[in-house]
């Protein structure tokens, strides 16, 4: 089977099990490249049972030594042609799994940035936009990411039972999180007193809606003002919120609901150590 046609038929499946949009982008792109890569290789059209392991292999070589990509965008690719080949396997369009023996691309795991509660309440306080600031009151205060805050509309956030629906968060999955009362606060001055009408919850007068874009703007912004290295960005408020979660005892289980992680072994990233933690540990003995 042509390989420009297996990867419509894949795309067809990946629709059918309702991955993200976001993840069927991911596969395309990287399936493209690969069989753009093998058909200025061999000069003529790529046929999946002709695909060998040393193919992919050496793609992934080109991307490394060639083009610097790094290790994370790699780990990525392989990810997407092992997801691939096995659907390929499963259907008969090969007569094996190419991808199967390949080495895993090592990825160096970093530790993850956070705030402590008073650094959060630094940084909000010094943003200077009123909007801006009630977002990343927001993201601190719920662990959303910043594309489910910016969706948001009016009807996700119910003041009477203090929750705050997410619709279509990453894998398009929906979920439900309790609002702070300090953010409860907030939310209501902002209804009562200064919305603009909008479909979309945080909005502007002059588009309607407020953009990621100029969120990391005024966040890069402050950041620089306050002397932060690195940026804080809405990831860190995120990462911030989880973090912090964690060193107050909460379950892993809650937290990783909460962040609509879909194992615990994604939300474990933020279980941070430094040596007081440690010291205070080891004389607990």
């Amino acid at each position: 089977m042509l390989f420009s046609k297996a990867m419509v038929l894949f795309e067809r499946y990946q629709k059918n099990i309702e991955r993200s949009s976001r993840t069927i982008d991911d596969y395309r792109l990287d399936l493209n490249l690969l069989n753009r890569y093998l058909q200025t290789k061999y000069n003529a059209p790529i046929y999946v049972e002709d695909v060998t392991r040393d193919d992919v292999s050496e793609y992934l070589f080109y991307l490394k030594e060639e083009r610097n990509y790094k290790p994370s965008s790699r780990k990525r690719m392989l990810a997407s042609y092992r997801t691939f080949f096995k659907y390929a396997y499963l259907n008969d369009w090969c007569e094996s799994n190419v991808t199967e023996t390949l080495e895993p691309i090592k990825d160096r795991v970093k530790e993850r940035q956070f705030l402590s509660e008073a650094e959060v309440n630094v940084f909000i306080n010094a943003i200077d936009h009123r909007l801006i600031q009630l977002v990343a009151r927001m993201l601190y205060f719920t662990g959303m990411r910043i594309s489910e805050s910016l969706n948001l509309s009016d009807q996700d956030i119910n003041m009477g039972s203090n929750l705050i629906h997410i619709r279509q968060g990453k894998g398009n999955k929906d979920r439900t999180i309790p609002m702070h009362p300090k953010l409860k606060e907030y939310l209501k001055d902002y209804i009562q007193n200064w919305k603009v009408h909008s479909d979309y919850f945080f909005a502007t007068k002059k588009s309607g809606r407020l953009s990621k874009n100029r969120v990391a703007t005024v966040f890069r912004e402050t950041s620089f003002e306050l002397g932060l290295k690195p940026n804080v960005t809405a990831h860190v408020l995120r990462h911030s919120f989880a973090s912090n979660l964690v060193k107050n005892d909460v379950h892993l289980v809650k937290i990783s609901k909460l962040l609509g992680h879909n194992s615990l072994k994604t939300t474990s990233v933020y279980v941070h150590s430094n040596m007081d933690d440690l010291e205070e540990a080891i004389n607990t003995l």
